[in-house]
């Protein structure tokens, strides 16, 4: 059936209404949200897109409590990126701060203030030992230590490092080997073993990288010490 007169004329109203509605829908603001907005109906909304999760002091996931000290270890990987020590946002220990080396990387810190005492680093590979053990032995109650390895941390480790260490409160000083990956938080007068240590194993079947394990990261909080008594 063929369309005259009034009949045909409603229709190309129709039409051109329609075409309208659509040509307008769709280059108002963004194409894309339109056409959407246009399909699924004035009243539903476009799902919000994820929060990105906040961070905070050396990138932890959750504030520490009050009275604590945020920290973030990151062992050396291989013997080409550096290994960091993170603490309440500062970076004590880095490449870019251009103070570390191969072996023990080590900073001190006052327990009770937070303050940084000192960083260091032992060449466990080519150094002398006694250098660290000059460095271990004087170290005064309360002071917190903290550790991150670089290539190699075990060479030149004796009885008596790895006795001080374990005075640290240190639990995986004792099977500490060549190219280790090694990261530890410990303090001068730890009644306990720390809970802050973590050695990934120097092993031709699960080395990441050919010659050495994959570096470690690790993170925490530690809890001030009250001040010594006199």
């Amino acid at each position: 059936m063929r369309l005259t007169g009034p009949l045909r004329a409603a229709a190309v109203l129709l039409l051109v209404g329609l075409t309208w509605l659509l040509a307008n829908t769709f280059f108002r603001g963004d194409s894309g949200s339109s056409v959407r907005h246009f399909f699924i109906g004035a009243g539903e909304e476009p799902t919000p897109s994820e929060p990105r999760p906040r961070k905070y002091k050396c990138g932890l996931s959750a504030p520490c409590p009050p009275k604590h000290l945020a920290f973030r270890l990151v062992s050396g990987a291989a013997n080409v990126i550096g290994p960091k020590i993170c603490l309440e946002d500062k970076m004590l220990v880095s490449s870019v701060k251009n103070n570390v080396g191969r072996g023990l990387n080590i900073a001190l810190v006052n327990g009770v203030t937070g303050e940084l005492l000192e960083t260091k680093t032992f060449d466990m590979w080519a150094g002398d030992v006694s250098d660290l053990l000059k460095f271990l032995r004087p170290i005064h109650e309360g002071t917190l230590v903290f550790v991150a390895s670089f290539d190699d941390a075990a060479t030149k480790m004796n009885d008596e490092s790895r006795r001080l260490f374990d005075e640290l409160g240190s639990t995986a000083v004792k099977e500490l080997a060549f190219r280790d990956s090694w990261v530890f938080v410990g303090a001068k007068g730890i009644e306990n073993k720390s809970p802050f240590e973590q050695r990934m194993k120097n092993s031709k079947s699960s080395n990441k990288y050919e010659g050495w394990p994959e570096s470690l990261e690790m993170d925490g909080c530690i809890p001030l010490r009250p001040p010594l008594e006199s």
